[in-house]
């Protein structure tokens, strides 16, 4: 049983800590992983790690689904989107996925991007299939000019409500690519101890992760404190039933990390201490299926 890489989550950093997050992400070449989107900090997320990423060759995953704060009248200029669109703050038609994509590019200063998450498809107005179908086609289109090496789904709540499923995600992607031979390649959900829906479903081998891992897709893990929550709502006991030795909050993070089919666990870290002791969980023995079934139990008996 392997344990999930540590990732940089960018969606809680506070600004001025965003280019140091990103340093120490980077300092672990085989394993650095940053993701963000354009709407994230106010809209300046991928402007402030730009300088980073010229310096820095960490692989990057962005979004395209929110209209950023401060981009709605450009993208209504640019003819990507109506004002009511624009207004509605969520958007995946194709031309607003193509024109983000662009822009994704822009103020990350990449020419070429690792992966682009379909952000919350789930809020998009109307049948979310052919919304993500669209979208998809928009995504293939940008893998074969070069300019996007994957894609993905990333959801907050999508999978749970039952808006949409691994499977068909996976048949809409060969429809939008015109075969099986398709570039969807990942999917990013919360995971922890406290949203364990798809955390318990993946160790009984169902559910979104397992479906994803079977298929061979990257599964980011996002939230894997619960917004921070987790530490002041898990015990000292919780806690040493998954790694005695370790602090609570390494404790859940290794919990998330040994879930079978995750691949990738978010940390959102501006203090430097938090992420050392993150990456110093990530590299402890994975915690046993049985010990995290124990875990969760003692938590739905809470």
């Amino acid at each position: 049983m392997s344990v999930a890489s540590l990732g940089l989550g960018t969606y809680r950093l506070r600004p001025p800590a965003v280019a140091d997050a990103a340093v120490r992400a980077a300092e672990d070449p085989g394993t650095a992983w940053v993701d963000t989107a354009p709407n994230y900090l106010g809209g300046r997320a991928q402007s402030l790690l730009a300088p980073v990423l010229a310096n820095h060759p960490v692989p990057v995953s962005t979004k395209v689904g929110f209209v950023a704060r401060g981009s709605g009248t450009a993208g209504i200029v640019a003819g990507a989107l109506s004002a009511a669109e624009a207004d509605a703050g969520h958007c995946l038609s194709p031309a607003f996925v193509r024109w983000q994509c662009e822009r994704n590019r822009a103020e990350l200063g990449r020419d070429r991007l690792n992966m682009v998450f379909v952000h919350n498809p789930e809020q998009a107005p109307g049948d979310p299939y052919e919304v993500l179908r669209r979208a998809f086609v928009v995504l293939e289109e940008e893998v074969d000019a070069g300019r996007l090496d994957a894609y993905g789904v990333a959801t907050w709540n999508g999978f749970d409500k039952g808006a949409f499923a691994v499977p068909h995600l996976d048949r809409l992607a060969s429809l939008a690519a015109g075969s099986a031979d398709h570039h969807l390649r990942a999917v990013q959900l919360p995971v922890s101890l406290v949203s364990a829906y798809a955390f318990t479903q993946a160790l009984d081998r169902r559910g979104p992760i397992a479906q994803a891992a079977e298929r061979g897709w990257e599964v980011y893990a996002s939230a894997p404190l619960f917004g921070g929550e987790l530490t002041e709502l898990a015990t000292r006991e919780l806690a040493d039933l998954i790694r005695p030795d370790l602090t609570v909050a390494q404790g859940c993070l290794l919990a998330v990390a040994s879930c079978p089919g995750v691949t990738r666990v978010l940390l959102s870290a501006s203090n430097p201490a938090h992420w050392d002791e993150g990456r110093a969980a990530l590299r402890e023995p994975a915690v046993p299926v049985p010990s995290l079934r124990k875990v969760l139990d003692v938590l739905a008996s809470d």
